[in-house]
């Protein structure tokens, strides 16, 4: 909830500006406000206590507070509380299916490809509030990390998590993880559902058909966007293990079976990008963002606090006390 101050007429403040021209008139007239006695001397009167008569004008200056409390009021000060109630009226659960083979650690993406995605997927999973997300690793075979939630926390922590490990199977079964993919969201009543299948290689292991999975997201009504994640021609990647453990790097052809990445988009209505640098994959998941809107309804409720009644109350209680003045200490007929 929102509080705001505003004025429901704040033009009427322009009445403002005929102030300086009342001051020039009282300061041409204040003579003329009381009667004049001319005499050749004042010895005779006492005027070290006519302190009142100096005060005279602060009639005129209550007057000035008056009218400025009510054009103030006038104007109709108040206060807005504002709240929002948002209800998601379509909403799309999400699978992003994560290539964790070897060739992942490529360094053709800054620092490598895995990380990369990492970051990017991160940014995109933050600018979906209001729809479910769930991740799947896959290498030589596949499993889910994280099932569909709408909690986004647990799916950063895990998508942070994800690293090459050799628990996995080594290869690249693009059928398995996608029919992984699939299994986590045949269930959903979701009014959309998409698998982002992200893979650096070719299908050269598992025992499902990537043609299969992609006729049973069919079946299912999912749409598949496919990413093909490498630069063109040669990439610094893995090419062995040294003895201390850690990778052993070498420039080796980028190889991405692109024409069943788009064969898979095809057939499920989707759409096959390739991520060639870090920012062409940011591109592609803002595309990505762009393309699968969720419809949500924003309803807002407004409460009004109208100020304007302590400033005729406060107008009123100083006229009365300007009219007591004049009229007792500086009694006029003016």
């Amino acid at each position: 909830m929102s509080s705001n101050f505003e004025f429901v007429n704040p033009e009427l403040f322009w009445i403002l500006l005929l102030f300086p021209f009342l001051l020039l008139w009282f300061f041409l007239k204040k003579n003329q406000q009381t009667a004049v006695l001319k005499i050749s001397s004042l010895k005779g009167f006492d005027t070290s206590k006519n302190w009142l008569a100096k005060l005279r004008p602060i009639l005129f200056v209550i007057r000035l507070v008056v009218l400025s409390l009510i054009i103030t009021a006038m104007a109709r000060p108040r206060t807005v509380d504002e709240s929002t109630r948002i209800k998601t009226t379509k909403g799309i659960d999400i699978v992003i299916a994560i290539d964790v083979s070897a060739s992942m650690l490529a360094r053709d993406l800054k620092p490598n490809r895995l990380e990369a995605l990492k970051k990017v997927a991160s940014r995109f999973i933050q600018a979906r509030p209001n729809d479910r997300l769930g991740l799947v690793e896959y290498a030589g075979e596949s499993y889910t990390k994280t099932p569909l939630t709408s909690d986004k926390n647990i799916v950063l922590s895990s998508l942070k998590s994800i690293k090459y490990n050799t628990t996995i199977t080594g290869g690249t079964a693009i059928g398995m993880g996608l029919a992984t993919s699939v299994n986590r969201l045949k269930e959903s009543r979701a009014k959309g559902k998409v698998i982002i299948l992200l893979t650096d290689g070719v299908n050269n292991s598992g025992f499902i058909d990537p043609k299969i999975a992609s006729e049973l997201a069919v079946e299912f009504g999912i749409k598949v966007y496919t990413i093909g994640l490498g630069s063109n021609g040669m990439a610094l990647s893995p090419i062995g293990i040294l003895p201390n453990g850690s990778f052993q790097y070498g420039n080796i052809q980028v190889e991405i079976d692109e024409d069943l990445l788009n064969q898979i988009a095809e057939t499920t209505g989707g759409k096959y990008f390739r991520a060639t640098s870090n920012t062409k994959l940011e591109e592609i998941y803002a595309e990505i963002n762009k393309l699968e809107k969720t419809e949500i309804e924003e309803t807002k409720y407004k409460s009004y606090n109208e100020l304007f009644r302590p400033l005729i109350l406060a107008a009123l209680g100083l006229l009365l006390f300007e009219l007591l003045l004049r009229y007792t200490v500086y009694k006029s007929f003016i």
